[in-house]
């Protein structure tokens, strides 16, 4: 008599499924309560065993990591979503997006530089330097503003976002107009040294 083979396949749908969950609920709780929140809280919000989130993340170092690492990814779908459109208003829109992005997770949103993967880092910078190049070819922002002006101003929208909390969920937009009119002032916004490619290497290094 031939031996039946159960179907692994509906078990591999309830891992995906569980997996799915779990980052859901880490997503939502982190934002709200830091990273001080626990795994069983989180698995609590997912409506899962504190187990399966062990089975899927040895511990909540690994988990946070998941998560930077799909913010990243979702940031570099959407700065190559803006270069597609050509339109020079890409570098606008995409600041915008990682504002909402920050603001969204603002209870981790601090391991975006110090967990950040040098090469992830690099892709996204990469993603992010392109669209200046587009906005000033097109004329959109000033030719002498860098690579590194954009990645401070970043910087300074994370840690407003840090600072006002569900305070003031919404500060960071004025503080983005503001520097984006500095970028397409017809006048230079300052003489002062801008970041170098070393600073940011450093800064992404160093946390």
């Amino acid at each position: 008599m031939a031996v039946q083979h159960a179907d692994p396949r509906p078990q591999r749908r309830d891992a995906v499924r569980n997996h799915q969950l779990v980052v859901d609920a880490a997503r939502e709780v982190l934002s709200e309560f830091g990273t001080d929140a626990s795994m069983e809280h989180i698995a609590s919000r997912a409506g899962v065993g504190v187990g399966t989130v062990y089975r899927r993340f040895p511990n909540k170092e690994a988990l946070i990591d998941e998560l930077v690492r799909l913010i990243l990814d979702e940031l570099v779908t959407a700065a190559e979503s803006e270069l597609a459109r050509g339109e020079g208003s890409g570098l606008d829109a995409f600041l915008r997006v990682l504002g909402r992005s920050l603001s969204e997770h603002r209870g981790y949103a601090d391991k975006l530089v110090g967990r950040t993967k040098a090469a992830c880092a690099a892709r996204l910078r990469a993603r992010i330097a392109e669209l200046l190049a587009q906005a000033q070819r097109l004329g959109r922002v000033r030719e002498d503003i860098t690579l590194g002006d954009v990645m401070a101003t970043i910087y300074g929208l994370r840690g407003i976002v840090a600072a006002t909390g569900e305070a003031a969920p919404d500060a960071w937009e004025r503080h983005l107009d503001i520097h984006l009119a500095g970028f397409r002032s017809p006048t230079a916004p300052s003489g002062r040294p801008s970041l170098t490619p070393d600073d940011l290497a450093r800064i992404t290094a160093g946390g």
